[in-house]
C-alpha cells in the first residue's frame, strides 16, 4: 500500500503542477493557481500520516516504510525547485517569458550551482534520516527496525557523495575547452527572469 501510496503521490504532484500553471497562463487566473500549486505539500502530509497509521497498526518496518520517508525528503528540498523550473518552461513555450537559462557550465557559476544541488541532497538526506529515526524510536527493537537503519545508511551516502561532486568543482572548476576564461563577458549564462510561480499576479 505504501508504495502504491508513493506512486499517487509523484503522479498527485505533476497533476496539481500542469493544472496550476494551466490555471495561470490558459485560464488566467494567478490566485487560483497559486492556491492550488501550494496544495502540493499536502500529498506529502498525507504520505507520511499513512505511513505513521500503517506502523501504529502494527505494520513491520520494511524497505517500503523507508523509502516513504525517503520521498517526502526530497520532495521537499527539490519541490519547490521543479515547480520554478516548469513555471519557467511553460511561461516560454506559451510566449509568456523569455527562454530559460540552463545551468551555468564553467567556472565559479557552476561551482555555486553545484553547491547549491548538493545542499538540495544533503538537506534531503537530513529530513528522510529525521523521519527514519523517529520512526525507529516508536517502533523499537533493533531487529524491528533494521531496514530502517539501512535506509539511514543509504542517506549517509547521499550526503557523501554530494559533497565529492560539490568539491570537486571547488578544487578542478569546469573551463571551456579553448582555454578561455569563463568570467569574460558572454561565458556565463545570464539567469532568465522569473516570476515566483505562486505570485498572485498582485500589483501593489
Amino acid at each position: 500500500m505504501i508504495v502504491t501510496l508513493i506512486v499517487v503521490c509523484e503522479v498527485g504532484f505533476w497533476v496539481m503542477l500542469a493544472a496550476g500553471l494551466a490555471l495561470r497562463y490558459l485560464a488566467r487566473m494567478p490566485r487560483t493557481s497559486a492556491a492550488v500549486l501550494l496544495c502540493e505539500p499536502l500529498l506529502e502530509v498525507v504520505l507520511l500520516v499513512v505511513t505513521a497509521i500503517d506502523l501504529r497498526n502494527g505494520a513491520e518496518p520494511d524497505w517500503m516504510h523507508g523509502l516513504a520517508a525517503v520521498y517526502i525528503g526530497f520532495t521537499v528540498t527539490y519541490g519547490h525547485y521543479m515547480v520554478k523550473w516548469a513555471d519557467g518552461h511553460a511561461a516560454h513555450l506559451l510566449g509568456r517569458g523569455p527562454r530559460p537559462a540552463k545551468p551555468p557550465r564553467y567556472g565559479r557559476a557552476r561551482t555555486v550551482h553545484e553547491w547549491k544541488m548538493a545542499a538540495r541532497s544533503i538537506g534531503a538526506a537530513a529530513i528522510a534520516a529525521g523521519l527514519l529515526q523517529i520512526a525507529i524510536w516508536y517502533v523499537g527493537g533493533a531487529e524491528q527496525t533494521e531496514s530502517l537503519r539501512q535506509w539511514q545508511s543509504r542517506m549517509g551516502f547521499v550526503v557523501g557523495i554530494s559533497l565529492i561532486i560539490a568539491l570537486s568543482y571547488t578544487i578542478w572548476p569546469k573551463r571551456p575547452k579553448n582555454g578561455a576564461d569563463s568570467s569574460a563577458p558572454g561565458q556565463e549564462e545570464r539567469p532568465a527572469v522569473q516570476r515566483d510561480p505562486v505570485d498572485t499576479g498582485a500589483r501593489k
